[in-house]
């Protein structure tokens, strides 16, 4: 216990030293500058599962007005808040850590969670900061769009309730593992699962990490190095000691501000509109910029709108995703993916029955509905109150339409509350990040420890002791590699990784777990293939999509800020020149041609070969094709022996591991 509070203390002076390390004042200019700097980043950090088109790069001028609108927190009340929820998840640490003491524990909390707990734990799980920002931020910039991905995660929920909680709570222990294995080979089966674990976690928990970092480092100058450390250190003191139990009450807390966080501002918005839902839409339909900037979207596809039409053509499909089979193929991710999630399916072995199970799927659905319903009147707010123009001004992907409308809409009543407010939504941000970055952290070292380790290194022989020590140990390492990624990934699109991880998820994990559950003739050779064939195709596609950066498309970009301005400047009077603005942005552009002109993609390509940014509408059949093939063409007379009592586990619950009784 000594070692314990040492541990607690440092992680908790490290982290507090982490959000002082700056100064408090800053000279003005270098902030406007981190706000035209951090779009680069920012917006696939946030935006988590909002996939940013990585191939439309930025066009140099476009940063000008980033001063237009700058966004900073107050760092004395925000770090107060930070210290606050920081000292009260340590203290549910200490608490849970003394009530760890088995692997059950670790893993399950022990299977002591209830049907309510874990229905706020999985919303707290499940609502990351990307939902939180990102979505709002895509709904302020493309309208009807943004709010399709609200849709399609609420609606996944559904496929979780009817298809997996009840079974995989009834056949499974702790993992992904132990569900596939049940009738199988054990150990290739555990080898296979474990490694699709942790590469959907290691994708997701990545973006939270840069999530963190970039947020941090916008909106109070934090070091985006010192931000990634500090989350690092406390996601690894919330699971190394205190599991699943401290896991999952960080969760609840997250849960709980950030619905009261989202609700608040959106009663706000409300008061704006006069609690009056029709006019609130026409307010979107008949705002000026919010027509102006429509225009010019549609423009792009030829098409020219103006006034009303454009206005209404905010509230309409096919500003951001405007490939139907794109929307279908980010639809069957996002519904099929969160079946398949590891960190979503662990929650299940938490609570003690099947009708828990059902009931915290239920609460769950409930609450994240909910949520995302505030998202979208956040959102559409955003645009009509801050206007889509200054909230590209500040962040290019939207991510902190949020931020920005907390900041105005509290300064409206009284300045110190728009400070008040936007350092409390930093720090609902912050604990959201690190609840989903714990559990994405005890997922894979579950699949480390618990598969790998203890039941194909140990064959099963591991004492309860040995169990634990393993997956502290784990998570530990997989915690400092998590921290390492998240400071070499700082300038990379992660929200294709995020987009990733939901495709992996459902092209690999689903197909399997479904499977196992529901065909008797379903076997190692089924699992195996499933598996590797899902994820290699969900990997491979996406590498070659439009969401990978393209260099050559870059520089073709800079190409024509350089001819634009160039004409420009002939035009002028004889002996003239650019001004200013322009005379920065033609010499960026030009830069930005030499550095791109001859360069590749990152699997050496010079434009997409696969044409959709989400690939679950190829991978997803691909998997489940896979899976059935393998199966067909090498049957396992065990594995069918077995499906009778696979069958009736899952349906009943009998002969599931009991919890372990406190």
């Amino acid at each position: 216990m000594k070692r314990l509070f040492v541990a607690i203390g440092c992680a908790l002076c490290l982290s507090v030293a982490a959000y002082a390390a700056e100064p408090a004042k800053a000279p003005a200019a270098p902030d406007a500058k981190a706000a035209v700097a951090a779009p680069a980043a920012t917006p696939a950090a946030a935006t988590a599962t909002a996939p940013v088109d990585a191939a439309k790069p930025a066009v140099a001028p476009a940063a000008a007005p980033a001063k237009k609108k700058e966004i900073k927190a107050d760092r004395t009340i925000t770090i107060t808040m930070f210290a606050i929820i920081i000292a009260i998840t340590m203290g549910i640490v200490v608490w849970a850590a003394k009530h760890t003491k088995t692997a059950a524990d670790f893993y399950a909390a022990g299977g002591g969670i209830t049907g309510t707990q874990n229905g706020w734990a999985i919303a707290g799980d499940y609502m990351s900061a990307a939902s939180f920002l990102g979505i709002s931020g895509l709904i302020s910039l493309y309208g009807y769009d943004g709010f399709m991905y609200s849709v399609g995660w609420l609606v996944a929920y559904i496929t979780v309730l009817l298809i997996v909680a009840e079974p995989c709570r009834n056949a499974g222990k702790y993992t992904l593992g132990d569900i596939l294995s049940f009738r199988t080979e054990p150990k290739p089966v555990r080898a296979v699962a474990a490694l699709s674990t942790v590469t959907v976690a290691t994708f997701y928990l990545t973006a939270q990490m840069v999530g963190a970092g970039k947020l941090m480092q916008l909106l109070i100058g934090i070091p985006y190095k010192t931000a990634i450390i500090g989350v690092g250190i406390l996601m690894v003191g919330y699971v190394v000691f205190g599991g699943m139990t401290a896991t999952t009450w960080v969760q609840i807390i997250k849960a709980a501000l950030l619905m009261c966080g989202a609700f608040l501002l959106s009663v706000l918005v409300m008061v704006k509109a006069g609690f009056n839902p029709i006019g609130f839409f026409d307010e979107i339909v008949n705002n000026p910029a919010i027509q102006d900037y429509t225009s010019k979207l549609v423009l792009k596809d030829g098409v020219i709108l103006n006034g009303l039409d454009a206005g209404q053509r905010f509230i309409e499909p096919g500003l951001f995703l405007k490939a139907p089979l794109d929307q279908i193929s980010l639809g069957m991710a996002l519904v099929m993916g969160t079946a398949g999630m590891p960190h979503i399916l662990m929650r299940f072995f938490t609570v003690p029955t099947a009708q828990a199970a059902r009931k915290s799927v239920i609460i769950a659905m409930f609450l994240i509905g909910g949520f995302y319903i505030l998202t979208t009147l956040l959102g559409f707010g955003a645009a009509i109150h801050l206007t889509p123009q200054g909230i590209k001004a500040v962040d290019a992907g939207g991510n902190m339409a949020t931020m920005m409308l907390a900041q105005q809409m509290g300064a409206d009543i009284a300045p110190v509350l728009g400070d008040i407010f936007l350092a409390f939504l930093c720090a609902v941000a912050f604990a959201t990040i690190l609840a989903v970055v714990s559990g994405l952290v005890l997922s894979a070292s579950a699949a480390i420890a618990h598969d790998i380790y203890v039941n194909v290194v140990k064959d099963g022989h591991a004492d309860q002791h040995e169990q634990v020590t393993a997956a502290r140990i784990t998570s530990l390492v997989v915690g400092a590699v998590g921290i390492v990624i998240g400071i070499l990934a700082e300038n990379q699109n992660v929200a294709v990784l995020v987009a990733l991880a939901f495709a992996v998820a459902a092209s690999g994990n689903l197909p399997v777990v479904v499977m196992s559950l529901f065909w008797k003739k379903f076997n190692t050779a089924g699992v195996i293939a499933g598996l590797l064939v899902g994820t290699i195709a969900a990997i491979g596609l996406l590498v070659v999509s439009p969401n990978m950066t393209y260099p050559k498309a870059i520089a073709a970009s800079a190409q024509k800020t350089i001819e634009a301005l160039e004409k420009k400047q002939a035009a002028l009077p004889a002996g003239a020149a650019l001004d200013e603005k322009d005379a920065k942005a033609l010499e960026k552009a030009q830069k930005t041609y030499e550095a791109n002109k001859d360069g590749k993609s990152m699997v050496g390509l010079d434009k997409p070969i696969f044409p959709l940014k989400n690939p679950g509408i190829v991978s997803i059949p691909l998997g489940f094709l896979a899976a059935i093939l393998a199966t067909l063409a090498f049957p396992s007379r065990k594995s069918e022996e077995m499906w009778d009592e696979i069958y009736v586990r899952q349906n009943t619950g009998l002969g599931m591991a009991k919890a372990v009784d406190h």
